[in-house]
């Protein structure tokens, strides 16, 4: 029987827990120099998106332009939940002519990423602390990223809680619409089975092709080995990397 595709669902941020995000919802306090950092280098990093109903959401009708963003043309690359900041600002460092944004809703991993920026000197790096899907459907201008990244997302392990995983038709329609034509999107998990299902939902995208070969990519030299990436080879998780080229 052929499986019917999903109906159109736009990421209503008042309805948030009716459809995937790009984040689980966890408390958590900052250390004493990350609040120092928020309140020293948030208005330099951290973009003034206005919300909507909901603390993460982006208000409707609020636009950003790339260009304006980092005062030049460069290629976009986009990851979203950038936790720490780890692969994001190594390639920063790595590719001072590209722009990077990274969007992470924990203000910790924001906070410890801008430390690590201005240590560095980076300034080709923007966070924008706001649910994924609205920043690339609603705030970025079609077709104005060149790649997007979504390294080890929460797999909601659980087979009843699968339904809320980020990587969906919904979401390939959305970074469809956010990337250029020849973008890529990079997907990254040590989940067998969110794999497969990463797969199977790109596979039959609509705008999207393998851009490997064989039944897996290759490791992205791009990203930096990560405790978290480790930890999950350590526990005998095969890591497993998907690149789709947008059309």
């Amino acid at each position: 029987m052929t499986e019917q595709p999903l109906p159109y669902k736009s990421f209503d941020p008042s309805t948030f827990r009716e459809k995937p995000v790009s984040f689980v919802r966890r408390s958590g306090r900052m250390t004493p120099s990350q609040e120092r950092a928020w309140n020293d280098h948030h208005a330099k990093y951290v973009l003034d998106i206005p919300h909507g109903p909901a603390a993460t959401s982006v208000a409707d009708g609020a636009h950003g332009d790339p260009e304006q963003i980092f005062g030049r043309r460069a290629p976009l690359v986009v990851e979203v939940g950038s936790g720490q900041g780890h692969a994001i600002l190594h390639a920063a460092e790595q590719r001072p002519d590209t722009n990077f944004l990274a969007i992470e809703v924990f203000r910790a991993g924001l906070a410890r990423t801008m430390i690590r920026a201005e240590l560095a000197g980076l300034e080709n790096l923007r966070l924008a602390e706001v649910n994924a899907p609205e920043l690339l459907e609603k705030y970025l201008p079609a077709g104005s990223v060149d790649e997007i990244w979504v390294f080890f997302p929460d797999p909601w392990a659980k087979a009843r809680h699968h339904k809320r995983r980020l990587v969906s038709a919904d979401f390939a329609r959305i970074a469809r619409q956010a990337l250029r034509e020849g973008g890529v999107l990079r997907l990254a998990t040590d989940w067998e089975d969110y794999a497969e299902q990463m797969r199977e939902v790109l596979d039959a995208a609509d705008g999207f092709e393998r851009d490997f070969a064989g039944e897996w990519a290759e490791r992205f030299e791009g990203r930096v080995l990560t405790a978290f990436e480790k930890k999950g080879a350590d526990k005998g998780r095969a890591i497993r990397d998907l690149a789709y080229r947008r059309l």
